[in-house]
């Protein structure tokens, strides 16, 4: 591959940088790599952290040397065309649209012309594909949300967004994981934690799975609320189809 670059990031990280832009084919080599590489047995990996175009290899010096790791990671990269990727796994989140818990719904409509359940049916047609995490914990930056529900951050951000919330900013979208600031639309939320500091597994969103968001009302997202708080809660998931890298 040509076009990926290994970037020295300092003396216990690289960078893997796989293009110059934003696209799920991008993304799908840089899961094929991520997944190449946690069954490559290369020692001193500590963590992988996937971003929308590259992908940060933190590693223990006293493992492996950087020069070493480097020539690893080229011979892994070159069989990479030939790496088989599963297929990504589609995450459904229930949401509240609306009222109290979606209070920007409205504008959102005005906006672009359209009713609010025009933009409810436009936002839950389509499968996110989930880039990276970042900002905070479990936040997800998505790709796939149509342009005919775009609109512009807030001029003046909120102090406090609840954990939950579902929000639009330009043409993108994303659910808050935890109680934050934040200068988004939001449309509504879900009952769901994207972020629980006391599951064996904090964060439930991952890079390079897809995110389909379907509507419930207030009833169903009490109901899930409460098994949520009980620990019992479990999203539905299913697999979807992928091209070759």
């Amino acid at each position: 591959m040509a076009d990926v670059r290994f970037l020295t990031t300092g003396d216990t990280s690289l960078c893997v940088e796989f293009g110059n832009e934003i696209s799920p084919t991008l993304n799908t080599k840089i899961r094929a790599f991520t997944i190449a590489l946690s069954g490559s047995g290369i020692p001193g990996i500590v963590e992988t952290v996937p971003t929308y175009r590259s992908l940060m290899i933190h590693y223990d010096p006293e493992v492996i040397r950087y020069a070493p790791l480097l020539d690893r990671l080229r011979s892994l990269l070159d069989q990479l065309d030939r790496e088989s990727v599963p297929p990504s796994e589609v995450l459904e989140i229930p949401v509240l649209y609306g009222g109290d818990v979606g209070p920007d719904l409205d504008f959102v409509a005005r906006h672009n012309s359209k009713t609010p359940e025009e933009v409810v049916k436009i936002h839950t047609s389509a499968e996110y594909l989930i880039y990276m995490l970042g900002f905070t914990p479990g936040f997800t930056y998505l790709g796939g949300m149509s342009q005919e529900i775009a609109a512009p951050r807030l001029k003046n951000p909120r102090v406090k967004i609840p954990a939950g919330s579902v929000g639009i900013a330009g043409s993108q979208t994303g659910v808050y994981p935890i109680d934050s600031p934040g200068g988004w639309q939001l449309i509504g939320r879900t009952p769901v934690r994207m972020y629980d500091a006391g599951r064996d597994k904090p964060i439930l969103p991952e890079a390079g799975q897809y995110i389909k968001f379907y509507p419930i009302d207030q009833a169903e997202f009490d109901a899930i609320a409460a098994q949520e708080a009980a620990g019992g809660y479990v999203c539905r998931r299913h697999p979807r189809e992928e091209g070759p890298v």
